[in-house]
């Protein structure tokens, strides 16, 4: 019985030890996948880095785009904000030339022409003061000047 006894033993040991051996080449296929995994991985996070290293380039070009952009815009403003300035001036000095050749053209006019005609009232401002100051400049005085 002993020696069938030692038979079993080293027989139940033989499986084991065969178990053993199909179990560490599982493990051993499971980690060779997990380096795979792991350069795979590392690949990614070097992509990783680079993008975002392109991304934090291409942010710090952004910034400088828009503090360029952010400059001249302003000095466009202030240059557009003088020119209004300038603009509403040589308006206001237009519309005074205007006011006073329509009271030279209203002061020269004979006193029978001081009375408004019916068609002059149905033109507007500007057409009757471009007629006043046509009429203004065809009437001459003797002497050949303007009156």
């Amino acid at each position: 019985m002993s020696h069938s006894f030692g038979v079993a033993i080293e027989s139940l040991v033989a499986i084991l030890l065969l178990l053993t051996i199909a179990y560490c080449m599982l493990l051993n296929s499971r980690l060779k996948r997990l380096k795979a995994d792991e350069h795979s991985l590392k690949a990614t996070i070097g992509e990783l880095i680079t993008a975002t290293e392109i991304a934090e380039r291409a942010i710090g070009g952004l910034k400088l785009a828009v503090r360029d952009v952010n400059e001249n815009l302003g000095n466009q403003l202030t240059s557009a904000a003088q020119m209004s300035e300038q603009l509403k001036k040589q308006l206001a000095e237009g519309n005074d030339v205007v006011r006073r050749l329509s009271k030279i053209a209203i002061a020269a006019r004979p006193p029978s022409q001081l009375e408004p005609e019916p068609e002059a009232s149905k033109l507007s401002p500007a057409k009757a003061v471009a007629a006043a100051a046509q009429a203004f400049s065809d009437r001459r005085r003797s002497d050949g000047l303007a009156a």
